[in-house]
């Protein structure tokens, strides 16, 4: 069976270990270059490691090809305008680049793109620029577009692209996208992301990732009480029926993809080694035996309250919902279901005697 994965890179030791110990079944990892620099699209929550223990763990996991993250939706303009502020960005580039850990970054902002290529352009000549998820490549000619604009650079051409999200749903269309680009582009794989877990067609997408950008900047963060208030938790909550809509993969499901794409993309790495290390066993293993989510990144919050058996969705679960037309108010399929494989568990108050002695 075919299995190739892209997942999140941790400079944890034990989990460098275990990414080493499944080296054959990846085909590349994703890393936040400048943990500190606030340059990816993720809120920073922890302490993070410093620059010199990330470049030295991503030298230990030969292999896999290797891409910073660089993927927030925007930049102060002083970034993009002032080389003492983008200095960092490309000194660290260098760095990695020299130790062999990097083979491109993954970008949104299309002006940092530019400017690294005018600033260095002889770094950006050795690193693949890869559009991230949040470019929202839903057709050939968004494709096609980008990587006409990423040839207008000194990067070199992406050797894989991230599909959109919304056709993990939409099986008809992704064969037909995937079917142009093999025909046109025959070198560049493919890829779709699987355990996000966000809304379908999600209205708060564009928004969400503006204030994920501005908290980074700011250093302050209002993302959260921003969906439980408007946004998606308050939706989710209302109606939890809804989240079998979101366009995640089953780890069942995944060969069904595999017809038509190259890579699986598997995402969580701000809840750290240990749902990572799950997630991907349960991906490796083509099956996982308990809370559906627990394999999904952006409702993970839901856990702690809600139980799902994923174990109880049919085999056909992702040709079904490939079939929906979202007209929810004449259906009720996913309100049923949901129903029926999920339950709500038992409040807990979490043991925090060991953080406290």
């Amino acid at each position: 069976m075919k299995s190739l994965f892209d997942v999140p890179f941790l400079p944890e030791a034990s989990y460098v270990d275990f990414l080493r110990d499944n080296v054959d079944e990846l085909d590349s990892v994703h890393f936040s270059l400048l943990p500190g620099a606030r340059l990816d699209s993720r809120i920073l929550q922890a302490e993070q490691a410093e620059r010199s223990e990330n470049l030295a763990q991503l030298a230990r996991l030969q292999g896999p090809r290797k891409y910073a993250l660089m993927n927030s939706r925007f930049y102060l303009p002083p970034l993009l305008t002032d080389t003492e502020n983008i200095r960092p960005i490309i000194d660290t580039l260098e760095e990695a680049l020299c130790l062999g850990v990097i083979d491109g970054i993954i970008y949104c902002d299309h002006y940092l793109l530019q400017r690294l290529s005018d600033e260095a352009p002889d770094i950006a000549s050795s690193l693949e620029a890869v559009p991230g998820v949040n470019t929202m490549l839903d057709c050939f000619g968004k494709i096609e577009s980008q990587l006409y604009y990423i040839r207008e650079t000194r990067f070199q051409q992406p050797r894989k692209i991230i599909l959109d999200r919304s056709l993990n749903r939409d099986l008809d269309m992704l064969a037909k996208v995937a079917l142009q680009c093999h025909t046109q582009f025959p070198e560049l794989r493919l890829e779709v992301l699987a355990n996000e877990g966000c809304l379908p067609y999600c209205p708060f997408k564009l928004s969400h990732d503006s204030y994920i950008a501005l908290a980074n900047i700011s250093q302050q963060d209002t993302t959260y009480q921003l969906n439980c208030n408007l946004g998606c938790v308050r939706l989710l909550n209302e109606q939890p029926h809804r989240l079998l809509l979101s366009p995640f993969i089953r780890p069942e499901d995944i060969d069904l993809y595999f017809y038509h794409i190259d890579t699986i993309k598997l995402c969580g790495r701000s809840l750290g080694g240990g749902f990572l290390r799950n997630v991907f066993q349960g991906y490796l293993d083509r099956r996982y035996e308990g809370n559906l989510l627990d394999l999904l990144d952006a409702v993970n919050w839901l856990a702690r309250s809600l139980y799902i058996e994923n174990s109880s969705l049919s085999f056909d679960f992702a040709n079904m919902l490939s079939m929906c037309d979202y007209r929810c108010d004449q259906c009720g399929f996913c309100k049923d279901l949901f129903e029926a494989v999920s339950h709500r568990l038992p409040a807990a108050i979490p043991d925090h005697r060991a953080l406290a002695d």
